[in-house]
């Protein structure tokens, strides 16, 4: 079962996916998703947004959707959440997925800059990130390497730390 602390963060992400707010991720969310982001960077990146997005999302149907409605609710999430440390792997080929989505130059790292711009993308609305990227930068160079995010990212998922910086991911949590 989820700890409040697992339900918090993913509680927080799920509201920014839900785009509609009708209580279900669905495709047409992580769409509008790859369309935000999209919009943010300009032309020439639509088609490879849209497809990670569109990837992740039938990695989580396939995971969640228990009843096979097309429809994810924060409880089917919550139950995949809870099998996710038995199974990093999983969690790292999202983080890869991820990692591509974000690193908009793509130099094999993320900047402060790119990882301000994923909150902000993900939020859908302006994000504070300058106390939380250096917290997240573990060895100090000002970029995450594809080898923090994914820890970071697997920290987020499958981990129920309060104090690890993988809770910060997407952002301090919502009181």
């Amino acid at each position: 079962m989820a700890s409040d602390l697992q339900r918090r963060k993913v509680s927080g992400v799920f509201a920014a996916m839900d785009v509609d707010g009708d209580g279900f991720l669905e495709e047409q969310d992580f769409q509008a998703l790859a369309d935000r982001w999209a919009r943010r960077r300009g032309p020439g990146d639509e088609r490879r947004l849209t497809g990670i997005m569109l990837s992740w999302w039938t990695t989580l149907l396939a995971a969640s959707d228990l009843n096979r409605d097309n429809k994810v609710t924060l409880d089917e999430v919550l139950m995949v959440v809870d099998k996710l440390p038995d199974t990093p792997e999983a969690v790292t080929a999202t983080a890869d997925a991820m990692f591509e989505a974000v690193d908009e130059n793509r130099d094999g790292l993320i900047s402060a800059a790119e990882y301000h711009q994923l909150i902000e993308v993900w939020n859908g609305c302006p994000t504070d990130t300058d106390a939380t990227f250096p917290l997240l930068d573990s060895d100090g160079d000002g970029m995450l390497s594809r080898d923090e995010f994914a820890a970071l990212w697997l920290e987020f998922w499958a981990g129920d730390d309060a104090e690890a910086p993988g809770t910060l991911v997407f952002g301090p949590l919502a009181v």
